[in-house]
């Protein structure tokens, strides 16, 4: 099994990789017709590549630890651009995780490397399945920073297992769900929940996919360390392949 092989080699780094996992991913959705994760499909027109990095000498000008100021950076930038939606992220260095004691381990060790990809829109934005799945686990992951109501789907796809993960959500999104919940492609899955139910951020979902959930139920780690970058990266591929921006 891919996760068994993956979960052997996240432990021990030192063995050459045997997949090159994002191309793997490439074709096991090869014949599949994915749903927009928005309901509608994200390109140029519609949607800016947001930079979060220590680049972005503009994110020095904001106070992160104020929710509205953050929230207010992000959607004048939208607004300026004549965007609905602010993507980015995938395996970004990130100068935006000071803003919560969540990610504070020690200095060599500290998470700001993002794991997945962030999809900025209004608070209440449907967000819908791309593919076939089931629920795996869900809770609300509370606190300052954190995911707030977070659900995870597993799909399987000619014989392998991938999880899909969404945070930021609203609380409502998760009454009624049961474990193990059919859910179908292009189903109405959950919303952008607002702030300070979403863990405190400006309304976005944070959208991830890994191939081993590592032990983990209702959450798994949204960022790592420098430290840790080569270990996640074999287990989270990339998600622009299913948004497919």
């Amino acid at each position: 099994m891919i996760g068994e092989v993956l979960y052997l080699r996240f432990i021990n780094l030192k063995e050459p990789l045997i997949f090159d996992f994002n191309m793997d991913l490439k074709k096991l959705l090869a014949k599949e017709e994915i749903f927009p994760l928005m309901g509608i499909q994200l390109d140029e027109s519609n949607t800016l590549r947001m930079d979060f990095s220590p680049s972005n000498l503009a994110l020095e000008t904001v106070d992160l630890r104020n929710t509205d100021d953050f929230n207010t950076y992000v959607f004048d930038m939208l607004k300026l651009k004549g965007k609905t939606y602010g993507i980015g992220g995938y395996f970004e260095h990130r100068a935006i995780y000071s803003r919560s004691a969540v990610f504070e381990t020690g200095l060599e060790d500290f998470r700001d490397i993002h794991l997945g990809v962030d999809i900025w829109a209004e608070a209440g934005h449907a967000v819908y399945a791309p593919i076939d799945g089931v629920v795996h686990s869900f809770q609300d992951n509370a606190g300052f920073g954190n995911y707030g109501p977070t659900i995870i789907l597993e799909h399987h796809l000619s014989g392998q297992t991938l999880f899909s993960l969404y945070g930021h959500l609203a609380r409502t999104d998760l009454k009624g769900l049961e474990i193990g919940q059919r859910i179908k492609k292009g189903e109405l899955l959950c919303h952008l929940g607002p702030y300070p139910e979403n863990g405190d951020w400006p309304p976005h979902l944070h959208f991830q996919l890994m191939w081993d959930m590592l032990g983990n139920t209702g959450d798994f780690p949204g960022v790592c360390s420098h430290r840790d970058r080569e270990k996640f990266q074999q287990v989270c591929p990339n998600p622009h392949i299913l948004i497919g921006f």
